[in-house]
């Protein structure tokens, strides 16, 4: 649930992570990034909003965050952080450009590797080309603390290998009837894949804090009944016309409004503890690359 003694002090958080950030890097420099997995399982729910505004806060925070945009084909990340990036996923997966040489900088000092616009090879790559592209990606694991990675709708095949691969699963959905529908069957097949990736849920856009609660207690009751096992529940975020806002400025709105309503909600979901774990003993990319097979 949202901590409502957070409104009060919305930076604090950042300060916590910067600590934590640098102890992490004290403790063992040679650790491959943590890598998070954001997916909703249907468009429409403010995934990218979310993954974006999170990616910036733990930058803020002083960690090395990449956003990795793999809405390929239809991605907005760019849109939402106000970048234009020359390169994007399908210039890595074909060889043009060298993964880093594909990132650009973003709000807090986050790296985005942009999913594209319009490219067919990207919308509907076979595994030959994923597998290709996650060798590329690979190398990437080690420049940063946290890989924040951004999913499109559906599962497709590099939706189920990173979730074959992944420890860590946020799962952004709202209140509407189908967007539960589609986060529980993300859910259920993350876990055919990968049974023991630790996942959360949050509810976005909510009109209040009853709506959420009762969205969760039906995503819980099917899941509990028919899987016999539930995701976490991380908390709620409000619809808030600052958000709307911040997506016409081309800027998040947890840097161009901290003290929105949405704003210190997101801080709280960037608070979830099993982010700090989200890291495997193999490498992320490597372990995608093997679940293509």
């Amino acid at each position: 649930m949202i901590d409502k003694a957070r409104f009060e002090t919305p930076r604090f958080g950042a300060l916590r992570r910067f600590f934590r950030a640098n102890r992490r890097l004290e403790e063992d420099e040679t650790q491959t990034a943590r890598v998070l997995c954001i997916a909703s399982g249907k468009g429409g729910t403010g995934k990218s909003i979310v993954a974006s505004n999170l990616a910036a806060i733990r930058a803020q925070g002083g960690e090395r965050v990449l956003l990795v945009d793999f809405d390929a084909g239809l991605a907005n990340a760019h849109l939402l952080l106000g970048l234009a990036p020359r390169y994007d996923l399908g210039h890595v997966m074909t060889g043009e450009v060298e993964a880093e040489e594909a990132l650009v900088e973003g709000p807090n000092g986050l790296k985005l590797l942009s999913g594209g616009v319009g490219r067919h090879a990207l919308a509907n790559p076979t595994r030959r080309e994923l597998d290709r592209l996650f060798r590329a990606l690979g190398p990437l694991e080690n420049d940063f603390d946290l890989v924040i990675i951004d999913h499109g709708a559906g599962l497709g095949y590099a939706t189920v290998a990173h979730l074959a691969a992944a420890s860590t699963l946020l799962i952004v959905t709202n209140h509407e009837v189908t967007a539960l529908s589609d986060s529980y069957a993300l859910y259920k097949r993350a876990h055919m894949v990968n049974p023991h990736i630790r996942s959360g849920l949050v509810v976005n856009r909510s009109p209040g804090e009853d709506v959420a609660s009762a969205a969760w207690k039906r995503f819980r009751t099917a899941s509990q009944r028919f899987l016999g096992h539930s995701p976490e529940y991380i908390g709620w975020i409000p619809a808030d016309p600052a958000v709307l806002a911040s997506v016409q400025e081309r800027v998040p709105v947890t840097v161009s409004r901290p003290d929105a309503p949405a704003s210190v909600a997101l801080s709280t979901v960037a608070e979830w503890r099993s982010i700090e774990h989200a890291r495997s003993a193999k490498a992320f990319f490597d372990k995608a690359r093997r679940a293509l097979r």
